[in-house]
């Protein structure tokens, strides 16, 4: 019955395969897709994982200005290598905020995704103005010039604009980005505020100058929030799968 189907015929008919070809990928679309209309959300529901704050946002808008991401990935995959080098594989929570999320497949360096509190901030400082001081193999090259003042004038614009494509940052944390901002950079200010808008924040002079808030404090505040948010030890498979 199907004989006028064999592989000749189709291969030498272009509308033919064409039309065979629709067929195929559309069948192969709506497999894809169709479940996802009776799922909730595709991203688990973890506890922890919120916006990043003024300070941890700047030092993301400096990572990828500097293009960081081109050499570190920020993806533990779910291998066993991954899990014994870098710890619980990613969420796709932990990337929920993030506009655009750094992934990455690329590793000239290692996977950044739980680097958060692995060193001091002292040892980011240092390896960051001066890489072969701290790491003699490194290849990346040094960033001194952050320790520059940051500026952050437009801050409250970037949560503004971050919250159009749907991060939850209220109006009150809009209206006061530059100073939750620069509380979090000096650890004698008043950070009441600062964490009761930002749980799990951790406030000090991260480049070991409070003085002046430099691109430096901002990159390291970025760097030490990565893979702190969420209690692994709290999530399994399990508790994912009936979520």
């Amino acid at each position: 019955m199907f004989r006028w189907l064999d592989h000749g015929r189709i291969e030498r008919n272009l509308i033919l395969l064409g039309v065979l070809v629709l067929i195929t990928v559309s069948i192969g679309g709506l497999v894809q897709i169709v479940p996802l209309f009776a799922v909730e959300t595709t991203i688990e529901r973890v506890e922890g994982v919120r916006p990043y704050t003024p300070l941890e946002l700047a030092g993301r808008n400096i990572y990828i200005r500097e293009g960081c991401y081109v050499c570190h990935s920020q993806m533990v995959r779910p291998f066993r290598d991954e899990l014994e080098r870098y710890g619980h594989y990613s969420l796709a929570a932990e990337s929920m905020y993030d506009h655009p999320f750094q992934w990455g497949s690329k590793r000239t360096g290692p996977d950044l995704a739980r680097v958060g509190g692995r060193y001091s901030d002292d040892w980011h400082a240092a390896h960051l103005r001066s890489p072969r001081a701290v790491v003699p193999e490194s290849v990346m090259p040094p960033y001194a010039f952050l320790d520059r003042p940051l500026d952050y004038d437009d801050i409250a614009e970037h949560l503004r604009a971050l919250r159009r494509v749907g991060v939850p940052y209220s109006e009150e944390m809009i209206a006061n980005a530059r100073a939750d901002l620069e509380a979090q950079a000096r650890p004698e200010a008043d950070a009441s505020g600062l964490l009761a808008r930002y749980p799990r924040v951790r406030q000090a002079a991260f480049d070991g100058d409070p003085r002046t808030v430099t691109e430096m404090d901002a990159l390291i505040a970025y760097l030490q929030m990565l893979g702190t948010l969420v209690q692994f030890r709290d999530v399994t498979p399990e508790q994912l799968r009936q979520q």
